[in-house]
Protein backbone atom coordinates (compact mmCIF):
# COMPACT_ATOMS: atom_id res chain seq x y z
CA UNK A 1 0.00 0.00 0.00
CA UNK A 2 1.43 3.40 -0.94
CA UNK A 3 1.84 5.87 1.89
CA UNK A 4 -0.76 8.22 0.41
CA UNK A 5 -3.33 5.42 0.91
CA UNK A 6 -2.37 4.73 4.54
CA UNK A 7 -4.50 6.04 7.41
CA UNK A 8 -2.91 8.98 9.20
CA UNK A 9 -2.39 6.90 12.33
CA UNK A 10 0.03 4.70 10.40
CA UNK A 11 2.00 7.72 9.21
CA UNK A 12 2.24 9.12 12.73
CA UNK A 13 3.38 5.73 14.02
CA UNK A 14 6.19 5.72 11.47
CA UNK A 15 7.13 9.23 12.56
CA UNK A 16 7.22 8.24 16.23
CA UNK A 17 9.40 5.18 15.62
CA UNK A 18 12.99 5.60 16.81
CA UNK A 19 15.26 6.00 13.80
CA UNK A 20 17.52 8.51 12.11
CA UNK A 21 16.40 9.83 8.74
CA UNK A 22 18.86 10.86 6.05
CA UNK A 23 16.85 14.00 5.34
CA UNK A 24 14.11 15.94 7.12
CA UNK A 25 12.35 18.60 5.04
CA UNK A 26 10.38 21.37 6.73
CA UNK A 27 7.72 22.82 4.42
CA UNK A 28 5.29 21.15 2.05
CA UNK A 29 5.19 23.71 -0.75
CA UNK A 30 6.61 23.29 -4.23
CA UNK A 31 10.28 23.40 -3.23
CA UNK A 32 9.99 21.23 -0.13
CA UNK A 33 7.99 18.61 -2.01
CA UNK A 34 10.45 18.78 -4.89
CA UNK A 35 13.36 18.20 -2.51
CA UNK A 36 11.57 15.27 -0.85
CA UNK A 37 10.80 13.62 -4.18
CA UNK A 38 14.30 14.12 -5.57
CA UNK A 39 15.94 12.78 -2.41
CA UNK A 40 13.60 9.78 -2.19
CA UNK A 41 14.19 9.01 -5.87
CA UNK A 42 17.96 8.95 -5.15
CA UNK A 43 17.40 6.39 -2.40
CA UNK A 44 17.66 8.62 0.68
CA UNK A 45 15.31 8.09 3.62
CA UNK A 46 13.12 11.20 3.77
CA UNK A 47 10.57 12.72 6.14
CA UNK A 48 8.68 15.90 5.22
CA UNK A 49 6.64 17.92 7.70
CA UNK A 50 4.14 20.64 6.81
CA UNK A 51 2.56 22.94 9.42
CA UNK A 52 -0.70 23.30 7.50
CA UNK A 53 -1.77 21.51 4.36
CA UNK A 54 0.47 20.74 1.41
CA UNK A 55 0.69 23.85 -0.84
CA UNK A 56 -1.53 25.78 1.56
CA UNK A 57 0.61 28.91 1.28
CA UNK A 58 2.23 30.44 -1.78
CA UNK A 59 2.24 27.19 -3.74
CA UNK A 60 -1.55 27.11 -4.24
CA UNK A 61 -1.88 30.81 -5.10
CA UNK A 62 0.19 31.21 -8.25
CA UNK A 63 -1.14 32.76 -11.46
CA UNK A 64 -1.23 29.14 -12.73
CA UNK A 65 1.40 29.77 -15.41
CA UNK A 66 4.27 27.38 -16.11
CA UNK A 67 6.44 29.85 -17.96
CA UNK A 68 9.96 30.80 -18.88
CA UNK A 69 9.49 34.39 -17.81
CA UNK A 70 8.91 36.78 -20.70
CA UNK A 71 9.44 39.64 -18.24
CA UNK A 72 12.81 38.25 -17.20
CA UNK A 73 13.86 38.18 -20.85
CA UNK A 74 13.11 41.91 -21.07
CA UNK A 75 15.34 42.38 -18.01
CA UNK A 76 18.17 40.56 -19.78
CA UNK A 77 18.21 37.55 -17.43
CA UNK A 78 18.86 35.00 -20.18
CA UNK A 79 20.10 32.28 -17.83
CA UNK A 80 16.95 32.35 -15.71
CA UNK A 81 14.74 32.27 -18.80
CA UNK A 82 16.62 29.35 -20.35
CA UNK A 83 16.44 27.34 -17.12
CA UNK A 84 12.74 28.08 -16.70
CA UNK A 85 11.94 27.09 -20.28
CA UNK A 86 13.67 23.75 -19.79
CA UNK A 87 11.80 23.17 -16.54
CA UNK A 88 8.53 24.17 -18.18
CA UNK A 89 9.05 21.35 -20.66
CA UNK A 90 9.80 18.85 -17.89
CA UNK A 91 6.65 19.84 -15.99
CA UNK A 92 4.42 19.48 -19.05
CA UNK A 93 5.92 16.07 -19.84
CA UNK A 94 5.90 14.66 -16.30
CA UNK A 95 2.36 15.71 -15.30
CA UNK A 96 0.31 16.32 -18.48
CA UNK A 97 -2.98 15.73 -16.63
CA UNK A 98 -2.43 18.88 -14.52
CA UNK A 99 -0.14 20.93 -16.81
CA UNK A 100 -0.71 21.88 -20.45
CA UNK A 101 0.40 24.30 -23.18
CA UNK A 102 -1.50 27.59 -23.36
CA UNK A 103 -1.49 30.16 -26.19
CA UNK A 104 -1.35 33.86 -25.30
CA UNK A 105 -2.39 36.87 -27.32
CA UNK A 106 -0.71 40.21 -26.67
CA UNK A 107 -2.98 42.86 -28.24
CA UNK A 108 -1.38 45.85 -29.98
CA UNK A 109 -3.03 49.28 -30.04
CA UNK A 110 0.02 51.27 -31.20
CA UNK A 111 1.65 50.80 -34.59
CA UNK A 112 5.00 49.79 -33.13
CA UNK A 113 3.85 47.26 -30.52
CA UNK A 114 3.53 44.25 -32.82
CA UNK A 115 7.08 44.56 -34.09
CA UNK A 116 8.60 45.47 -30.74
CA UNK A 117 6.98 42.73 -28.65
CA UNK A 118 7.00 40.21 -31.48
CA UNK A 119 10.78 40.49 -31.84
CA UNK A 120 11.24 39.83 -28.13
CA UNK A 121 8.93 36.82 -28.28
CA UNK A 122 10.83 35.44 -31.27
CA UNK A 123 13.91 35.50 -29.03
CA UNK A 124 11.80 33.65 -26.43
CA UNK A 125 11.05 31.02 -29.12
CA UNK A 126 14.73 30.72 -29.90
CA UNK A 127 15.62 30.11 -26.25
CA UNK A 128 12.81 27.57 -25.96
CA UNK A 129 14.07 25.74 -29.02
CA UNK A 130 17.59 25.70 -27.59
CA UNK A 131 16.37 24.14 -24.35
CA UNK A 132 16.36 20.37 -24.20
CA UNK A 133 12.58 20.30 -23.88
CA UNK A 134 11.98 22.33 -27.04
CA UNK A 135 9.30 24.91 -27.73
CA UNK A 136 5.52 24.63 -27.69
CA UNK A 137 4.72 26.67 -30.78
CA UNK A 138 6.04 29.55 -32.82
CA UNK A 139 5.28 33.22 -32.24
CA UNK A 140 2.91 34.71 -34.82
CA UNK A 141 2.15 38.27 -35.80
CA UNK A 142 -1.61 38.83 -36.03
CA UNK A 143 -3.65 41.38 -37.92
CA UNK A 144 -6.58 43.00 -36.13
CA UNK A 145 -9.15 40.56 -37.50
CA UNK A 146 -7.14 37.50 -36.49
CA UNK A 147 -6.36 38.91 -33.02
CA UNK A 148 -10.03 39.52 -32.36
CA UNK A 149 -10.95 36.06 -33.67
CA UNK A 150 -8.51 34.35 -31.31
CA UNK A 151 -9.45 36.59 -28.39
CA UNK A 152 -13.17 37.35 -28.76
CA UNK A 153 -13.28 39.15 -25.44
CA UNK A 154 -10.74 41.83 -26.38
CA UNK A 155 -11.72 45.47 -26.93
CA UNK A 156 -11.40 46.79 -30.47
CA UNK A 157 -11.14 50.31 -29.05
CA UNK A 158 -8.44 50.10 -26.42
CA UNK A 159 -6.91 52.55 -23.99
CA UNK A 160 -4.71 54.24 -26.62
CA UNK A 161 -6.59 53.67 -29.85
CA UNK A 162 -7.94 51.06 -32.23
CA UNK A 163 -6.77 47.46 -32.15
CA UNK A 164 -3.94 47.15 -34.67
CA UNK A 165 -3.44 43.41 -34.29
CA UNK A 166 -1.30 41.49 -31.85
CA UNK A 167 1.20 38.76 -31.23
CA UNK A 168 0.46 35.15 -30.32
CA UNK A 169 2.97 33.06 -28.40
CA UNK A 170 2.93 29.88 -26.31
CA UNK A 171 3.62 29.11 -22.68
CA UNK A 172 2.21 26.65 -20.17
CA UNK A 173 -0.29 26.57 -17.34
CA UNK A 174 -0.99 24.15 -14.53
CA UNK A 175 -3.05 23.40 -11.45
CA UNK A 176 -0.51 24.34 -8.80
CA UNK A 177 -2.07 22.71 -5.72
CA UNK A 178 -2.88 19.48 -7.54
CA UNK A 179 0.67 19.31 -8.93
CA UNK A 180 1.97 19.70 -5.37
CA UNK A 181 -0.19 16.76 -4.29
CA UNK A 182 1.21 14.66 -7.14
CA UNK A 183 4.74 15.47 -5.95
CA UNK A 184 3.80 14.42 -2.41
CA UNK A 185 2.18 11.19 -3.53
CA UNK A 186 5.00 10.29 -5.91
CA UNK A 187 7.54 10.88 -3.12
CA UNK A 188 5.44 8.70 -0.81
CA UNK A 189 5.41 5.92 -3.38
CA UNK A 190 9.23 6.03 -3.25
CA UNK A 191 9.32 5.59 0.49
CA UNK A 192 9.24 9.16 1.83
CA UNK A 193 7.12 9.86 4.91
CA UNK A 194 5.03 13.01 4.46
CA UNK A 195 2.77 14.49 7.12
CA UNK A 196 0.63 17.60 6.82
CA UNK A 197 -0.93 19.51 9.73
CA UNK A 198 2.29 18.87 11.63
CA UNK A 199 4.22 22.06 12.55
CA UNK A 200 7.87 21.91 13.55
CA UNK A 201 8.16 23.60 16.95
CA UNK A 202 11.86 23.20 17.72
CA UNK A 203 15.21 22.25 16.25
CA UNK A 204 17.50 20.05 18.35
CA UNK A 205 21.25 20.59 18.49
CA UNK A 206 24.20 18.81 20.03
CA UNK A 207 27.46 20.72 20.54
CA UNK A 208 26.25 23.39 18.18
CA UNK A 209 25.27 21.01 15.35
CA UNK A 210 21.76 20.15 14.27
CA UNK A 211 20.69 16.63 15.11
CA UNK A 212 16.95 16.73 14.56
CA UNK A 213 13.70 18.52 15.28
CA UNK A 214 10.50 18.37 17.29
CA UNK A 215 7.16 18.20 15.47
CA UNK A 216 3.67 18.58 16.89
CA UNK A 217 0.74 16.64 15.47
CA UNK A 218 -1.88 19.39 15.10
CA UNK A 219 -4.69 16.86 15.35
CA UNK A 220 -3.70 15.35 18.70
CA UNK A 221 -1.24 17.84 20.18
CA UNK A 222 1.32 15.06 20.65
CA UNK A 223 4.95 16.03 20.05
CA UNK A 224 7.55 13.76 18.46
CA UNK A 225 11.33 14.02 18.32
CA UNK A 226 12.74 13.32 14.85
CA UNK A 227 16.45 12.62 14.30
CA UNK A 228 17.95 13.47 10.91
CA UNK A 229 21.42 13.76 9.39
CA UNK A 230 20.35 16.75 7.27
CA UNK A 231 17.52 19.26 7.73
CA UNK A 232 16.22 21.47 4.93
CA UNK A 233 14.19 24.58 5.70
CA UNK A 234 11.94 25.02 2.64
CA UNK A 235 9.20 27.12 4.18
CA UNK A 236 9.23 29.82 1.53
CA UNK A 237 8.01 33.16 2.75
CA UNK A 238 8.18 31.84 6.34
CA UNK A 239 11.82 30.68 6.09
CA UNK A 240 13.01 33.23 8.67
CA UNK A 241 10.68 31.75 11.29
CA UNK A 242 12.41 28.36 11.11
CA UNK A 243 15.83 30.00 11.02
CA UNK A 244 14.95 31.65 14.35
CA UNK A 245 14.63 28.18 15.93
CA UNK A 246 18.27 27.40 15.15
CA UNK A 247 19.77 27.81 18.63
CA UNK A 248 20.80 25.57 21.51
CA UNK A 249 18.22 24.53 24.08
CA UNK A 250 17.96 27.05 26.89
CA UNK A 251 19.44 29.85 24.79
CA UNK A 252 17.30 32.76 23.62
CA UNK A 253 16.71 33.02 19.84
CA UNK A 254 19.60 34.72 18.10
CA UNK A 255 19.12 37.88 16.09
CA UNK A 256 19.49 37.27 12.39
CA UNK A 257 19.07 39.28 9.23
CA UNK A 258 15.76 38.43 7.50
CA UNK A 259 16.25 36.75 4.13
CA UNK A 260 12.75 37.26 2.70
CA UNK A 261 11.02 40.39 1.46
CA UNK A 262 7.37 39.29 1.02
CA UNK A 263 5.51 40.58 -2.01
CA UNK A 264 1.75 40.27 -2.36
CA UNK A 265 0.04 39.16 -5.57
CA UNK A 266 -3.75 39.51 -5.82
CA UNK A 267 -5.92 37.49 -8.23
CA UNK A 268 -9.58 38.00 -9.08
CA UNK A 269 -11.71 35.24 -10.63
CA UNK A 270 -14.60 36.09 -12.94
CA UNK A 271 -16.76 34.06 -15.31
CA UNK A 272 -15.44 32.53 -18.51
CA UNK A 273 -17.81 34.82 -20.43
CA UNK A 274 -15.37 37.70 -19.91
CA UNK A 275 -12.74 35.83 -21.96
CA UNK A 276 -14.66 33.38 -24.16
CA UNK A 277 -13.00 30.84 -26.39
CA UNK A 278 -13.43 30.49 -30.14
CA UNK A 279 -14.44 27.59 -32.36
CA UNK A 280 -17.21 25.02 -32.09
CA UNK A 281 -18.53 23.56 -28.87
CA UNK A 282 -16.59 20.34 -29.47
CA UNK A 283 -13.37 22.05 -30.65
CA UNK A 284 -13.18 25.14 -28.49
CA UNK A 285 -9.80 26.80 -28.07
CA UNK A 286 -9.00 29.32 -25.37
CA UNK A 287 -6.30 31.97 -25.35
CA UNK A 288 -4.94 34.01 -22.47
CA UNK A 289 -4.55 37.78 -22.66
CA UNK A 290 -1.27 39.44 -21.70
CA UNK A 291 -0.73 43.17 -21.41
CA UNK A 292 3.04 43.57 -20.93
CA UNK A 293 2.85 47.14 -19.69
CA UNK A 294 -0.21 48.81 -18.25
CA UNK A 295 -0.54 52.55 -17.77
CA UNK A 296 1.51 52.39 -14.56
CA UNK A 297 4.10 49.93 -15.90
CA UNK A 298 2.70 46.72 -14.47
CA UNK A 299 1.76 43.45 -16.21
CA UNK A 300 -1.85 42.29 -16.59
CA UNK A 301 -2.97 38.71 -17.23
CA UNK A 302 -6.41 37.36 -18.08
CA UNK A 303 -6.06 33.58 -18.03
CA UNK A 304 -8.65 30.87 -18.79
CA UNK A 305 -8.46 28.28 -16.01
CA UNK A 306 -10.78 25.47 -14.96
CA UNK A 307 -13.88 27.06 -16.47
CA UNK A 308 -13.25 30.58 -15.16
CA UNK A 309 -11.03 33.57 -15.95
CA UNK A 310 -8.21 34.65 -13.63
CA UNK A 311 -7.34 38.36 -13.62
CA UNK A 312 -4.09 39.55 -12.07
CA UNK A 313 -1.79 40.29 -10.63
CA UNK A 314 -0.16 42.82 -8.30
CA UNK A 315 3.31 43.10 -6.76
CA UNK A 316 2.90 44.89 -3.44
CA UNK A 317 5.55 44.82 -0.68
CA UNK A 318 4.41 43.93 2.81
CA UNK A 319 6.26 43.57 6.09
CA UNK A 320 4.36 40.57 7.45
CA UNK A 321 3.46 37.13 6.11
CA UNK A 322 -0.01 36.04 7.30
CA UNK A 323 -1.27 32.56 6.46
CA UNK A 324 -4.33 34.04 4.71
CA UNK A 325 -3.36 37.46 3.32
CA UNK A 326 -6.14 39.76 2.17
CA UNK A 327 -6.17 42.14 -0.81
CA UNK A 328 -5.94 45.89 -0.52
CA UNK A 329 -8.64 48.05 -2.03
CA UNK A 330 -6.18 49.74 -4.41
CA UNK A 331 -4.97 46.34 -5.69
CA UNK A 332 -8.49 45.20 -6.52
CA UNK A 333 -9.27 48.56 -8.12
CA UNK A 334 -6.13 48.32 -10.28
CA UNK A 335 -7.00 44.87 -11.61
CA UNK A 336 -10.63 45.76 -12.36
CA UNK A 337 -9.68 49.09 -13.94
CA UNK A 338 -6.97 47.69 -16.18
CA UNK A 339 -9.00 44.63 -17.16
CA UNK A 340 -11.83 46.96 -18.17
CA UNK A 341 -9.49 48.83 -20.50
CA UNK A 342 -8.74 45.68 -22.50
CA UNK A 343 -11.78 43.40 -22.16
CA UNK A 344 -14.89 44.19 -24.20
CA UNK A 345 -16.97 43.42 -21.14
CA UNK A 346 -15.48 45.34 -18.25
CA UNK A 347 -15.67 43.33 -15.01
CA UNK A 348 -17.30 44.99 -12.03
CA UNK A 349 -16.87 44.19 -8.32
CA UNK A 350 -20.14 42.22 -8.35
CA UNK A 351 -18.72 39.95 -11.07
CA UNK A 352 -15.88 38.64 -8.90
CA UNK A 353 -16.45 35.01 -7.92
CA UNK A 354 -13.37 34.67 -5.73
CA UNK A 355 -10.39 36.77 -4.67
CA UNK A 356 -7.19 35.22 -3.34
CA UNK A 357 -3.74 36.43 -2.49
CA UNK A 358 -0.33 34.81 -2.73
CA UNK A 359 2.90 35.92 -1.04
CA UNK A 360 6.09 35.69 -3.09
CA UNK A 361 9.19 34.77 -1.05
CA UNK A 362 11.51 37.23 -2.74
CA UNK A 363 15.14 37.25 -1.67
CA UNK A 364 15.77 40.39 0.36
CA UNK A 365 18.32 42.76 -1.19
CA UNK A 366 21.57 43.57 0.57
CA UNK A 367 21.37 45.88 3.58
CA UNK A 368 21.04 49.50 2.61
CA UNK A 369 19.61 48.88 -0.87
CA UNK A 370 16.29 50.40 -1.78
CA UNK A 371 13.56 49.68 -4.30
CA UNK A 372 10.19 48.00 -4.62
CA UNK A 373 9.68 44.26 -4.97
CA UNK A 374 9.43 44.39 -8.76
CA UNK A 375 13.19 45.03 -8.79
CA UNK A 376 14.10 42.15 -6.45
CA UNK A 377 15.52 39.00 -8.00
CA UNK A 378 13.12 36.13 -8.68
CA UNK A 379 16.00 33.67 -8.44
CA UNK A 380 16.35 31.39 -5.45
CA UNK A 381 18.99 31.37 -2.74
CA UNK A 382 20.34 28.41 -0.76
CA UNK A 383 22.51 28.83 2.34
CA UNK A 384 23.88 26.61 5.09
CA UNK A 385 24.12 27.85 8.68
CA UNK A 386 27.02 27.03 11.00
CA UNK A 387 24.84 24.42 12.70
CA UNK A 388 24.12 22.71 9.38
CA UNK A 389 20.59 23.99 8.70
CA UNK A 390 20.10 24.19 4.93
CA UNK A 391 17.63 26.91 3.96
CA UNK A 392 16.18 27.85 0.57
CA UNK A 393 13.88 30.63 -0.56
CA UNK A 394 13.02 32.62 -3.64
CA UNK A 395 12.48 31.16 -7.08
CA UNK A 396 9.16 30.28 -8.68
CA UNK A 397 6.93 27.26 -9.24
CA UNK A 398 8.18 26.52 -12.75
CA UNK A 399 11.72 25.89 -11.55
CA UNK A 400 10.85 23.86 -8.44
CA UNK A 401 12.63 20.74 -9.80
CA UNK A 402 15.95 22.43 -10.57
CA UNK A 403 15.75 24.27 -7.24
CA UNK A 404 15.41 20.91 -5.50
CA UNK A 405 18.49 19.63 -7.30
CA UNK A 406 20.40 22.72 -6.20
CA UNK A 407 19.34 22.24 -2.57
CA UNK A 408 20.52 18.63 -2.54
CA UNK A 409 23.78 19.61 -4.19
CA UNK A 410 24.40 22.04 -1.31
CA UNK A 411 23.50 19.35 1.24
CA UNK A 412 26.07 17.01 -0.30
CA UNK A 413 28.71 19.72 -0.70
CA UNK A 414 28.36 20.49 3.01
CA UNK A 415 28.93 16.83 3.90
CA UNK A 416 25.43 16.44 5.30
CA UNK A 417 24.45 13.80 2.74
CA UNK A 418 26.62 11.38 0.75
CA UNK A 419 27.16 12.11 -2.92
CA UNK A 420 24.57 10.64 -5.27
CA UNK A 421 24.00 11.45 -8.93
CA UNK A 422 21.47 14.14 -9.87
CA UNK A 423 19.01 14.12 -12.77
CA UNK A 424 16.73 11.40 -11.45
CA UNK A 425 13.59 13.55 -11.65
CA UNK A 426 14.16 15.07 -15.09
CA UNK A 427 11.89 12.52 -16.74
CA UNK A 428 10.17 11.12 -13.64
CA UNK A 429 6.48 10.83 -14.41
CA UNK A 430 4.21 11.72 -11.52
CA UNK A 431 1.31 9.69 -10.17
CA UNK A 432 -1.53 9.34 -12.67
CA UNK A 433 0.46 10.46 -15.71
CA UNK A 434 -1.01 9.01 -18.91
CA UNK A 435 1.38 6.96 -21.06
CA UNK A 436 0.50 9.14 -24.06
CA UNK A 437 -0.52 12.73 -23.49
CA UNK A 438 -3.53 14.12 -25.33
CA UNK A 439 -2.21 16.82 -27.70
CA UNK A 440 -5.48 18.71 -27.29
CA UNK A 441 -5.31 18.69 -23.49
CA UNK A 442 -6.29 21.90 -21.79
CA UNK A 443 -6.92 23.26 -18.33
CA UNK A 444 -9.60 25.60 -19.67
CA UNK A 445 -12.42 23.12 -18.94
CA UNK A 446 -14.10 23.10 -15.53
CA UNK A 447 -12.65 20.65 -12.97
CA UNK A 448 -13.42 17.02 -13.66
CA UNK A 449 -12.07 13.53 -14.10
CA UNK A 450 -9.53 14.71 -16.70
CA UNK A 451 -7.42 16.08 -13.82
CA UNK A 452 -6.97 12.58 -12.38
CA UNK A 453 -5.17 11.05 -15.36
CA UNK A 454 -4.95 7.28 -15.16
CA UNK A 455 -6.59 7.35 -11.72
CA UNK A 456 -9.95 8.43 -13.17
CA UNK A 457 -11.15 4.82 -13.03
CA UNK A 458 -10.24 4.59 -9.33
CA UNK A 459 -12.15 7.81 -8.70
CA UNK A 460 -15.19 6.61 -10.59
CA UNK A 461 -15.29 3.35 -8.64
CA UNK A 462 -15.74 5.18 -5.32
CA UNK A 463 -19.19 5.76 -3.79
CA UNK A 464 -20.90 8.92 -5.04
CA UNK A 465 -19.19 9.23 -8.42
CA UNK A 466 -22.37 10.66 -9.93
CA UNK A 467 -23.57 12.56 -6.87
CA UNK A 468 -22.58 16.16 -7.52
CA UNK A 469 -22.10 18.57 -4.64
CA UNK A 470 -21.33 21.62 -6.83
CA UNK A 471 -21.85 22.64 -10.45
CA UNK A 472 -20.32 25.24 -12.73
CA UNK A 473 -23.08 27.83 -12.96
CA UNK A 474 -22.23 28.79 -16.56
CA UNK A 475 -22.20 25.30 -18.09
CA UNK A 476 -24.14 23.27 -15.53
CA UNK A 477 -21.28 20.76 -15.46
CA UNK A 478 -20.62 18.99 -12.17
CA UNK A 479 -17.30 20.13 -10.66
CA UNK A 480 -17.21 18.42 -7.26
CA UNK A 481 -18.62 14.97 -6.55
CA UNK A 482 -18.95 12.86 -3.43
CA UNK A 483 -16.35 10.50 -4.91
CA UNK A 484 -13.87 13.36 -5.34
CA UNK A 485 -14.14 14.14 -1.64
CA UNK A 486 -13.59 10.50 -0.70
CA UNK A 487 -10.63 10.28 -3.08
CA UNK A 488 -9.15 13.43 -1.53
CA UNK A 489 -9.20 11.87 1.95
CA UNK A 490 -8.22 8.34 0.99
CA UNK A 491 -5.51 9.11 -1.54
CA UNK A 492 -4.55 12.82 -1.31
CA UNK A 493 -3.88 13.47 2.41
CA UNK A 494 -6.98 15.71 2.88
CA UNK A 495 -7.91 16.14 6.55
CA UNK A 496 -10.28 19.14 6.67
CA UNK A 497 -13.11 20.68 4.70
CA UNK A 498 -10.82 23.48 3.51
CA UNK A 499 -8.21 20.95 2.35
CA UNK A 500 -10.82 19.60 -0.06
CA UNK A 501 -12.44 22.85 -1.16
CA UNK A 502 -9.23 24.86 -1.56
CA UNK A 503 -6.55 22.44 -2.75
CA UNK A 504 -8.16 19.18 -3.98
CA UNK A 505 -11.16 20.48 -5.92
CA UNK A 506 -10.07 24.18 -6.23
CA UNK A 507 -13.71 25.22 -5.81
CA UNK A 508 -12.84 27.88 -3.21
CA UNK A 509 -10.47 29.52 -5.69
CA UNK A 510 -13.02 29.39 -8.52
CA UNK A 511 -16.27 30.38 -6.81
CA UNK A 512 -16.27 31.14 -3.10
CA UNK A 513 -20.07 31.21 -2.83
CA UNK A 514 -20.32 27.77 -4.42
CA UNK A 515 -17.66 26.52 -2.02
CA UNK A 516 -19.64 27.83 0.95
CA UNK A 517 -22.81 26.15 -0.33
CA UNK A 518 -21.03 22.81 -0.76
CA UNK A 519 -19.08 23.01 2.51
CA UNK A 520 -21.59 21.26 4.83
CA UNK A 521 -21.90 18.24 2.51
CA UNK A 522 -18.13 18.11 2.09
CA UNK A 523 -17.62 18.36 5.85
CA UNK A 524 -20.00 15.46 6.47
CA UNK A 525 -18.03 13.26 4.06
CA UNK A 526 -14.66 14.28 5.51
CA UNK A 527 -15.94 13.48 9.01
CA UNK A 528 -17.23 10.11 7.80
CA UNK A 529 -13.89 9.25 6.17
CA UNK A 530 -11.57 10.51 8.93
CA UNK A 531 -13.66 10.11 12.06
CA UNK A 532 -12.57 13.60 13.11
CA UNK A 533 -13.92 17.13 13.28
CA UNK A 534 -13.76 18.37 9.67
CA UNK A 535 -13.32 22.05 10.71
CA UNK A 536 -16.41 23.24 8.83
CA UNK A 537 -16.51 26.64 10.53
CA UNK A 538 -12.95 27.43 9.44
CA UNK A 539 -13.81 26.56 5.84
CA UNK A 540 -16.92 28.73 5.90
CA UNK A 541 -14.94 31.65 7.32
CA UNK A 542 -12.40 31.24 4.56
CA UNK A 543 -15.15 31.20 1.92
CA UNK A 544 -16.48 34.48 3.32
CA UNK A 545 -12.99 35.99 3.05
CA UNK A 546 -12.50 34.81 -0.54
CA UNK A 547 -15.90 36.20 -1.54
CA UNK A 548 -15.35 39.62 0.05
CA UNK A 549 -13.77 42.60 -1.70
CA UNK A 550 -12.17 45.36 0.42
Amino acid sequence: MSQAHQPRAGLVARLAAAREWDLAVIGGGSVGLGVALDAAARGFSVVLLEAGDFAQGTSSRATKLAHGGVRYLAQGDIGLVREALHERGAMLANAPHVAAPLPFVMPAYRWWEKGFYGAGLKAYDLLAGMSRSGGLGGTEWLDARRAQALLPGVRTQGPVGTLQGGVRYWDGQFDDARLALLLARTAADRGALLLNHAPVVALTRERGQLRGLVVRDAETGAEHAVAARCIVNATGVWVDGITALDHDAGEPPRAHTPRVAPSQGVHLVVDRAFLPGHGTQHRMQHHALLVPKTGDGRVLFAVPWLGKTILGTTDTPRADAPAEPEPRADEVAFILREAGRYLARAPQPADVRSVWVGLRPLVRPAAGSEGDTKSISREHTVWVSRSGLVSVTGGKWTTYRSMAEDVLARCMAAGLLPQRAAGVTTALRLVGTPTAADPARSLAAPPGEHLYGTEAATLHALPGATRWLAHDHETGQGVLSEAMVRFAVRHEFARTTADVLARRSRLLFLDAAQAAAAAPAVAALVAEETGRDPALDAALALAVQYARLP
